[in-house]
C-alpha cells in the first residue's frame, strides 16, 4: 500500500508503516529526522499522486485553542485563513485519509472530529488531547492503556525547538495507526 504522511519531519509515522511492509513516504518543508523516503517540499504539490492512504498533520499554530488569544490578530493578517485552507485541502482527497490536530477551531469551521485520543491510551503516560478526522478509516482503538497523566508536552520549556518537540507523534500512536489503518486501507 502507498501511504503519504503529510507534514511529518520526524519520520515516526512513516517508519511505523514501513515496518509493516508499506510503501510509506513522509513529506514536509523540513528534512526528515529519521533517514528514509521523504519528500522535502510543499505537500500540496504531491497530493495528486496515487496514494492509498494519506495521514496529515497540518500545522496547528493558527488553529489550536492554545493560541486562541491570538485568533483576532491571525484573522486580520490572514494567517488563520491560510491554515484553515491548508487543513481543508486534505478533506477533499479521494483517498482514505486521517487528519490529526489538537483541539481547535476546525471542530467549528469544518466538523467535530471523529475521535479524540490521548497518548496514555497507547503506552505513553502523558496527556495530549489529539483530534482525528477520518475518511474511510475506523476509529483508532487503544492498544496499551497506562497509568500516568503528565502534561509533558504542555510544559515543554521555551526554546527554538519547542514547537518541534510538541509536534512529534508518539510512537505508540504511530504503531496503532500502521497496524489498524494499514490493514483497512489494503482491504477496502
Amino acid at each position: 500500500m502507498r501511504v503519504l504522511i503529510a507534514c511529518e519531519f520526524s519520520g515516526i509515522v512513516r517508519e511505523a508503516f514501513r515496518a509493516r511492509g508499506h510503501d510509506a513516504w513522509s513529506c514536509d518543508l523540513l528534512p526528515s529526522e529519521i533517514p528514509g523516503p521523504h519528500i522535502q517540499d510543499n505537500v500540496l504539490r504531491h497530493l495528486g499522486y496515487e496514494w492509498d492512504l494519506v495521514i496529515a498533520h497540518p500545522p496547528c499554530t493558527d488553529l489550536a485553542v492554545s493560541g486562541a488569544r491570538y485568533f483576532e490578530q491571525k484573522r486580520k493578517d490572514g494567517r488563520q485563513q491560510t491554515s484553515v485552507d491548508f487543513f481543508m485541502a486534505f478533506t477533499r482527497l479521494k483517498y482514505k485519509w486521517a487528519i490529526e490536530n489538537p483541539v481547535g477551531i476546525m471542530s467549528r469551521l469544518y466538523r467535530k472530529p471523529d475521535q479524540i485520543i490521548q497518548p496514555w491510551q497507547f503506552g505513553h503516560g502523558e496527556t495530549k488531547a489529539t483530534c482525528l478526522w477520518l475518511k474511510g478509516l475506523p476509529l483508532l482503538q487503544p492498544t496499551n492503556i497506562v497509568e500516568g497523566r503528565k502534561p509533558r508536552v504542555h510544559r515543554e520549556p521555551p526554546g527554538p525547538d519547542r514547537w518541534k518537540n510538541r509536534s512529534r507523534m508518539y510512537e505508540g500512536i504511530a504503531d496503532a495507526m500502521a497496524e489498524q489503518w494499514g490493514e483497512v486501507a489494503i482491504c477496502g
